[in-house]
């Protein structure tokens, strides 16, 4: 690899929020970005690895394409796999490696492992060991289907959700990049108030914060690829300056985060500390029948569905007062929302004009959103 090569690269994102992402990435500079089934596809140079990892708010994980080959055969597979240029990307005797294996003949992860293991040993002239709790040895990800072998290497490092100020948690946790699609797709700009009704651990809140200020999410961490030989530190340094001053010093509009749940408004507060927002969202102990709204804006929440804060508890009420609340005092309102299912999203009397179905923490979640009728047209209904 050379700081000069173009690349095939892939952001991985949250199953159906491609086309969110898809979107940001060419917000942030990435020409022709192509949504595909779990994340997106792009091509760029180094410089566009550390931007998209340092910058995006949705991507999970950007990977880097090594190699594409077609194999039907064990013995085929490891011919093919020592003809790419593993010197570039394997400099230790430790890899990590995850295989993934769907409709080929070659079905089984392990052995497709173990040819892999051995294609690079063959390459490099020595003995390759995978240590998969090792964080600092590189990540290879192989995936085939349909018989096609595509080979990536991990520029992120751990995952990119964890931007670093997510310590404390509370019940059922969201994912930083879930929330930032959620935000990202409601079409919230920050010029306009937002409210979370049901904030949790503070994650959307705090991720609305720093999209407002334009705090890059990724600077507080490190990446995979700054252990590259290639890895320009002047580049990366100065990538950093400029972040730095787009950061502005406040919010232009309210944001605010509730949850009935005391010790939830605990942990939010803490985690916006350590993201450097805390003055920026106002955090209050209450119920959702307690909310105040100010002019007109957005609701982003993540409502509990059941599945696992409260598995053995009839949900319906809770979405009905949810939206008994919201047409009583939030009329004009755009509401964007996690639900379980249709069942508990149709007990909000709302009606819903956009339905993505997504994956939050492996459970199959339904992403909604519409606005919350002004009272002549709840009156007309």
């Amino acid at each position: 690899m050379t700081d000069q090569s173009r690349y095939d690269l892939f952001a991985a994102c949250a199953p159906g929020f491609e086309d969110v992402a898809a979107k940001e990435l060419f917000s942030l500079g990435i020409a022709h970005p192509r949504a595909v089934p779990g994340g997106v596809e792009f091509r760029g140079f180094l410089s566009h690895v550390y931007k998209v990892n340092l910058w995006s708010r949705t991507a999970e994980r950007v990977l880097l394409r090594l190699g594409e080959f077609r194999a039907i055969t064990f013995k085929e597979l490891r011919d093919k796999a020592k003809h790419i240029a593993w010197e570039n990307a394997v400099r230790s005797d430790h890899i990590r490696l995850r295989v993934t294996c769907h409709k080929s003949r070659l079905i089984h992860s392990d052995a497709v492992a173990e040819r892999f293991v051995a294609a690079i040993g063959d390459r490099l002239g020595r003995t390759i060991q995978c240590a998969d709790d090792d964080d600092a040895a590189p990540l290879i990800v192989a995936r085939m289907v349909d018989d096609v072998c595509t080979i990536s290497l991990d520029t992120s490092g751990a995952r990119l959700h964890l931007r670093g100020y997510r310590q404390a948690t509370a019940k059922a946790p969201l994912r930083e990049t879930l929330a930032a699609a959620m935000l990202l797709a409601s079409g919230w700009t920050p010029d306009r108030p937002l409210i979370d009704p049901f904030c949790g651990a503070g994650t959307i809140p705090i991720e609305a914060a720093l999209i407002a200020r334009h705090v890059a999410p990724g600077r507080q961490r490190c990446f995979a690829f700054m252990d590259w030989s290639i890895f320009d530190r002047d580049a990366w340094a100065e990538l950093l300056i400029k972040a730095d001053e787009m950061i502005v010093t406040k919010t232009p509009s309210i944001i605010q985060g509730s949850d009935r749940d005391a010790g939830a408004i605990v942990a939010s507060r803490s985690n916006a500390e350590r993201a450097g927002v805390l003055n920026d969202i106002e955090f209050t102990p209450r119920a959702v029948s307690a909310i105040g709204p100010i002019g007109r804006g957005w609701i982003v929440t993540n409502p509990p569905y059941g599945q696992r804060v409260s598995a053995d508890h009839d949900l319906r009420n809770l979405y009905a007062q949810f939206g008994k609340v919201l047409r009583a005092k939030c009329a004009g309102w755009h509401v964007a929302m996690l639900a379980g299912n249709a069942q508990l999203e149709h007990s909000t009397g709302l009606k819903f004009t956009t339905v993505v179905r997504v994956d939050n923490g492996g459970l199959k979640v339904r992403f909604v959103q519409g606005t919350v009728p002004d009272r002549g047209e709840q009156h007309e209904q």
